[in-house]
Order: structure tokens, then C-alpha cells, then sequence
């Protein structure tokens, strides 16, 4: 069987968030795109982490986790850039698991049961909560040719809804597959979704 890449996507601006979101601490005492770093190696055979330029302090906080660290100096054209240089860096794996940075508290479970299901033979997977499809999603490397192509901010939003009716949905007890961090007061565990 081959290996499951997980692309970690830490190469945003945070303009909504107003500071660098991915180094802020959370409630554990964790910095956000640690913890969700560490979540995605968990569930994978190894992790891309994409950051942007000017990133050096996340890029050495990724590494010490066991992240292979690349800079997008095309990330200001958006989430797709970014998730095209990660997949890149990696064209061999069997599949990608696309992880953003600002989702912490996505339960490595969660991610393996992903991953299970690209090494199963699945072409793509997500996982659902409350009958509400989140992160990460999984490819296959057959959507590899596919993925190289897109552009803008929606990452790869347009080839799942190409897909969808090979999407294998996997059934999760975990809320955080939806909880991602856009403001300061998302750092808290108990806001609603």
C-alpha cells in the first residue's frame, strides 16, 4: 500500500483574524497550527506543511513536529496555490489529505478513518458530523492531474462537486471536522457550531 500525504495549508493571510492566527495559543497551551499539524501526523504516513513567505518561525515550529516544510511564494493567489505546491512536493503518495492549519481540534481518529478509506480504494473522502461533510478531505492520486489545475480561493471545492458521487462519506462522532478559527474568540473549545 502506498502513502497517505497529509497537506497541511498554512499559508494564509489571517486578514478576518486581524494577528497570525496559526501561532496563537489555545486553550491547551498549544499554538493552533501546532496542534493541528500534530493531529494530521497522526492520522497520516507524513505531513507537507505549505506556509507562505516571511513564515520562518511557523516553518521551524512545523518542523520540529515532523513536517517536511515548503514555502508557496505564490500563496497570495490563494488556497488553491497553495494546495497545488503541496501536492506537488509529494506526487507519488497514493493520496492527500488536505488539512488546514486554523482547524485544531479535528480528532486524529477522524483523520486515520480518511486515510483508511483512500488506502481502501476510495477516489475521495470526508468525513460528517450531524450529517454536515468537513475536513480533511481525502483524494485520491487519480484526481492528482485534476487538482494540479485549480486556481482561486475555493480549493479544491469544484472537483468535489465533480465527484460527488464517489465521495465516501465517513461518519464521525467528531465536531471538529467544522470548527475552524476565523476570529479570537474562536479559540475557545466551546463556541456552537
Amino acid at each position: 500500500m502506498g502513502s497517505i500525504v497529509g497537506i497541511l495549508l498554512a499559508a494564509g493571510a489571517s486578514r478576518r483574524f486581524g494577528a497570525d492566527k496559526l501561532t496563537q495559543i489555545l486553550p491547551n497551551g498549544e499554538l493552533v497550527a501546532v496542534q493541528a499539524c500534530r493531529n494530521l501526523l497522526a492520522g497520516t504516513d507524513s505531513v507537507v506543511a505549505v506556509v507562505r513567505p516571511g513564515s520562518e518561525r511557523l516553518a521551524t515550529l512545523l518542523q520540529a513536529e515532523g513536517a517536511q516544510v515548503i514555502t508557496c511564494t505564490d500563496a497570495e493567489q490563494g488556497m488553491s496555490k497553495s494546495l497545488i505546491f503541496g501536492i506537488r512536493a509529494r506526487p507519488e503518495a497514493t493520496g492527500w489529505l488536505i488539512g488546514l492549519a486554523d482547524m485544531p481540534w479535528i480528532d486524529p481518529a477522524t483523520i486515520s478513518q480518511v486515510a483508511d478509506a483512500l488506502r481502501l480504494g476510495a477516489t475521495l473522502a470526508a468525513p460528517s458530523w450531524q450529517g454536515r461533510r468537513g475536513h480533511p478531505v481525502g483524494f485520491s492520486q487519480a484526481l492528482g492531474p485534476e487538482l494540479a489545475t485549480l486556481n482561486g480561493d475555493e480549493g479544491a471545492k469544484a472537483l468535489i462537486q465533480s465527484y460527488l458521487e464517489q465521495l465516501q462519506i465517513i461518519t464521525c462522532n467528531d465536531s471538529g471536522i467544522l470548527r475552524d478559527i476565523d476570529k479570537p474568540e474562536d479559540l475557545t473549545p466551546s463556541k456552537k457550531i
